[in-house]
């Protein structure tokens, strides 16, 4: 979800709501090298996906013009999930987890439980989403618990009046870098996200975060969050970085330049997009897809808004090479397509063979042509680093893994 830097959603409210929202104490403090991780539950929509390609298409749309696009609970195939704790004591909130915004919110399911810790802050937030809805409320500062090591006061979080699509959840916690708070609450520039109260606080040594996502059909259909660093036990080889891209507006998200090829032919060359968790697919601009259909010669999937092939199609499949800073990572056959054991939560046929990789709906030059979404992310391990401005990648055991 990206927030929206649209100024007409705010109001005029009293400058001390400025102060509130800025990092406070430094109540657990670590040492520099510090880490702690959070794990995650992951969820499978079964109620039948209505092309999934459509609604990464739209979020897509959304975040190349620099608004937000909705991570409708109920059109998300697989999500991942943190219980988050709010208030002193804490209430538990169950909350998406999503690089490709930053604003923390609840109250979508579970209402709000004021404790002697929440403060309202006298602002209001709101953030509009790509089909035209939107979450809305007033926003607080209270005591966020991610688990024992990792405990927040005077964490900004909005707590929601309104908030279609999250059915089934209680809100969002937001990993995008900073400035995609800006505009999102009244009276205010930007707000501080979880990552960066803790650095502030001191209870992490670096702002950083490790993305650890395994395939949804392995037998470890799990996640888990390392703020601080990178747990190194869940990565093989080293973790190789790139600079955030300079070009706008991937710039503003957790963006990369990379190129693609199949096999040894080129299907994107170097070209600028977005690593995001809250993408399902691997979405590419209109003239690498073309190429890409080509190449595996696919058919497009009403239902899934999906290429499908043949058993013998896939047979012949070659892996697809993705190049980030000199370095190339494999996603192979398997890792191309939609895990089958899943077909039925997009809408798609039992025994039919669906590929991961769809169309962004526009053409390369955009200054955003690419989205690394989960399907990717399942496959290598992601780090962010607000520290050094950069993201990096490593392989995993399930790099290579025949699990789809």
């Amino acid at each position: 979800m990206i927030p929206s830097k649209s100024l007409s959603c705010l109001l005029t409210l009293p400058a001390l709501a400025l102060l509130s929202l800025t990092a406070t104490a430094l109540p657990h403090p670590r040492s520099a090298s510090s880490t702690a991780s959070l794990k995650l539950s992951v969820r499978i929509n079964s109620n039948g996906l209505k092309n999934i390609a459509a609604v990464d298409r739209a979020r897509f749309r959304a975040l190349q013009t620099g608004g937000s696009s909705s991570i409708n609970a109920t059109n998300a195939a697989t999500i991942y999930t943190a219980d988050v704790g709010v208030g002193s004591p804490a209430t538990y909130y169950t909350l998406l987890i999503d690089t490709g915004s930053s604003n923390t919110w609840i109250g979508a399911g579970t209402p709000y439980t004021k404790t002697s810790t929440s403060r309202d802050t006298g602002g209001q937030f709101s953030v509009t989403y790509g089909d035209g809805s939107s979450v809305s409320g007033e926003e607080y500062t209270d005591t966020v618990t991610l688990n024992s090591d990792l405990v927040i006061e005077n964490q900004s979080i909005g707590v929601a009046s309104t908030s279609p699509g999250f059915y089934g959840l209680d809100g969002l916690l937001g990993l995008g870098p900073a400035d995609l708070t800006e505009g999102t609450v009244t009276n205010v520039n930007e707000v501080p996200t979880v990552t960066d109260n803790l650095y502030t606080q001191g209870t992490i040594g670096s702002e950083v975060l490790g993305v650890f996502f395994a395939p949804a059909s392995s037998d470890d259909s799990s996640g888990e969050l390392t703020f601080g660093g990178y747990d190194a036990s869940k990565i093989t080889g080293n973790i190789n970085y790139v600079p955030i891209t300079s070009t706008s507006p991937a710039s503003a998200y957790w963006g990369i330049d990379q190129s693609i090829s199949y096999g040894s032919a080129s299907i994107l060359t170097e070209t600028a997009g977005i690593v995001d968790t809250g993408t399902t697919l691997i979405l590419i601009a209109s003239d690498g897809f073309s190429k890409y259909q080509s190449a595996t010669g696919g058919t497009l999937d009403e239902a899934t808004g999906l290429l499908k092939i043949t058993s013998d199609q896939y047979d012949q499949l070659s892996s697809l090479y993705f190049t980030i800073g000199g370095v190339t990572y494999e996603l192979t056959p398997n890792g191309q397509i939609w895990p089958r054991s899943l077909n039925s939560a997009i809408g798609g046929t039992t025994d039919g063979i669906y590929l991961v990789v769809a169309d962004s709906g526009t053409t390369s030059g955009s200054g955003l042509d690419f989205t690394n979404g989960y399907c990717f992310l399942e496959r290598f391990y992601s780090v962010y680093d607000t520290t050094n401005s950069r993201v990096g990648f490593a392989t995993t055991k399930y790099t290579h893994a025949t699990s789809n």
